[in-house]
């Protein structure tokens, strides 16, 4: 099984999310793709971030009116107690070890990337998939991380 990982706030979620949760299930043969809903991004600001409740409910209402049961709404990095990727990652892959994960980036994300936690550690677990995002893509792609994967683009 292969599931794509779309980390994020949604804060709230938008077309281009479920866009790009689209564009990923077809182009990658994916069999599902799980919008991990975040507890908190360490990089943003906590001001005018909605609770996760309210966050996570308004994906599953935009999910549930979508009616395609490959894309799902999820807060188990909450339920977890992970606050970074890199541990996320690390949890799921050991409690779903026979599933083949993908993380989901819009360009926006990727430009960024270096201000994760062990982003490199991120790159060596599972593969990488970056997705267009209007506005964003000169500068993701001539950004640091890109240059430094660009062998593996």
């Amino acid at each position: 099984m292969r599931v794509g990982l779309f980390g994020g706030s949604f804060n709230p979620v938008h077309e281009g999310h479920i866009q790009l949760a689209h564009r990923a299930l077809r182009q990658l043969a994916l069999d599902q793709v799980w919008f991990l809903v975040s507890p908190g991004n360490p990089l943003k600001p906590v001001a005018g971030m909605a609770p996760l409740p309210e966050r996570l409910a308004g994906v599953r209402a935009r999910l549930h009116g979508l009616r395609n049961r490959k894309l799902l709404a999820t807060d188990i990095e909450s339920r977890l107690g992970t606050r970074y990727t890199v541990d996320t990652l690390r949890r799921l892959k050991r409690l779903f070890p026979h599933v083949r994960f993908v993380w989901l980036m819009g360009a926006d994300g990727l430009a960024q990337m270096g201000r994760w936690r062990r982003w490199w550690d991120i790159v060596n677990m599972v593969p990488l998939a970056i997705l267009p995002r209007p506005g964003y893509n000169p500068a993701a792609l001539q950004g640091r991380i890109a240059r430094r994967l660009a062998r593996w683009r």
